[in-house]
């Protein structure tokens, strides 16, 4: 297992967009400061609602100086005038830190803006100038090139063999947490060459021994990777693809392949579990039948991880990605000003993010659980999680028939008929037995 930070084991984040979500412009913005509207503080006015939900962190998207929607850094020394001052950060820190809250960044290393002044000083003082050691350019042509970010030519990838680049991540990750980050987000993370998040991290940590470090990692060898780059953990893309998969599909096999492979990475770290993000399609909208959006949430906070919930979708939330410029704008939406302007039809599924949240606090030794699929089919699947002597079933039924199971035990939430060494649960139904 990975040596993060022992708070970790008891971390369910709210993740936050935030240009988004305080409704700032991205498409239309002109570059002007817009930093006397302070919108930060509109993320503060919800953190009691996060300690509501059950959440113990905030997990901040992008907030330092950008051209556009956050992930094309000018400056990661300077807020994002769209959203503040350093002033404001501050208070989001000094707000969070009242309220036991944990706060996590989001840092884009891999990749820079064409604005980012190193980049604009490179192509200036041309090719053996010290700044364009930063970068991957080709002067060989008519003019200079440069390597982009999965071909973004906006996106200016850096170059992970220089010392200068390797310098300025550390005094970057250094200067927030100094100023009372937790830890670090990676954006990313695959892009970068694990060699260099283990030297830049290693230097970290001399000075911040608690800080977090989560990378973005979409698929490969999850347990390699946090190995070779001494990442605390990555996101889980594979149980998230299966959970929302396997649901629509109504294929649990699906599902059960990922839990098997999900216990063999929990011997190396505690993957960052989530049902939707950033850059998805809301679960909302992914899962269409709304009586099975429950069971996706239930595997979510029954199983071994680190929650993550992506604002909104504790209310339901719907929302579209689609490819092209602008497309993420659906799942990246402003938040109401107040709880009165959130729907009715929400209220339910943030009530039970609460109970699963709440079961989950109860039983902390979830966070290292692994899980054994006990029966299944297309539709029905009764799994058992277990952490030394401790243990309790999760039965789902995406069916239009009742399913009875020869498992008995309290039932600590949904809905089912338990007794005489059996249980039964309902069409479209699930349970969590003690």
């Amino acid at each position: 297992m990975s040596g993060q930070p022992a708070w970790v084991d008891h971390a369910i984040w709210w993740h936050i967009y935030p240009l988004g979500f305080v409704g700032a412009p991205i498409h239309d913005w002109d570059g002007g400061s817009l930093e006397d509207e302070h919108r930060l503080h509109r993320i503060v006015d919800w953190f009691d609602y996060a300690v509501e939900l059950g959440a113990s962190g905030i997990a901040l998207g992008p907030i330092f100086a950008s051209a556009s929607h956050g992930y094309d850094t000018i400056d990661h020394f300077r807020i994002d005038s769209r959203l503040g001052t350093e002033a404001d950060f501050d208070d989001v820190i000094g707000q969070a830190r009242s309220r036991g809250l944990r706060v996590m960044l989001d840092g884009v290393f891999n990749h820079v803006a064409q604005a980012f002044p190193r980049f604009v000083q490179a192509l200036e003082a041309g090719p053996d100038s010290r700044e364009s050691e930063w970068f991957h350019l080709d002067w060989s042509g008519a003019g200079p090139t440069h390597r982009n970010f999965e071909g973004h030519d906006e996106l200016v990838t850096l170059n992970h063999d220089s010392a200068a680049v390797e310098q300025y991540v550390v005094d970057v990750m250094s200067h927030w947490l100094e100023r009372g980050a937790d830890g670090w987000r990676l954006d990313a993370a695959y892009a970068v060459p694990p060699r260099f998040w283990a030297a830049v991290i290693s230097q970290v940590r001399q000075k911040f021994p608690d800080a977090y470090f989560l990378g973005e990692v979409i698929h490969g060898d999850y347990a390699a990777i946090v190995k070779a780059s001494s990442l605390d953990s990555v996101t889980q893309y594979e149980l998230w693809k299966a959970s929302w998969s396997a649901i629509s599909e109504r294929n649990f096999f699906e599902l059960s392949h990922a839990l098997g492979r999900h216990n063999e990475w929990l011997e190396t770290f505690v993957p960052a579990t989530f049902v939707g993000n950033h850059d998805v399609a809301r679960i909302a909208s992914t899962i269409t039948d709304e009586r099975h959006l429950e069971h996706a949430l239930v595997v979510l906070f029954t199983v071994g991880g680190m929650p993550m919930i992506y604002y909104g979708d504790e209310q339901g939330f719907r929302g579209a990605k689609e490819e092209r410029v602008g497309g993420d704008d659906e799942v990246r939406p402003e938040f109401p000003s107040s709880r009165e302007e959130l729907a009715p039809y929400g209220w339910p599924t943030f009530h039970l993010h609460q109970q699963l949240i709440g079961l989950r606090r109860r039983h902390p030794w979830l966070v290292e659980a692994r899980t054994e699929t006990v029966e299944l089919s297309n539709t029905a699947m009764l799994y058992r999680v277990h952490s030394g002597d401790e243990q309790l079933h999760v039965a789902l039924n995406l069916g239009d028939e009742e399913v009875t199971y020869r498992v008995d035990g309290e039932i600590f939430a949904g809905e089912a008929h338990a007794g005489g060494g059996s249980t039964r649960i309902p069409p479209h139904g699930w349970v969590v037995l003690g």
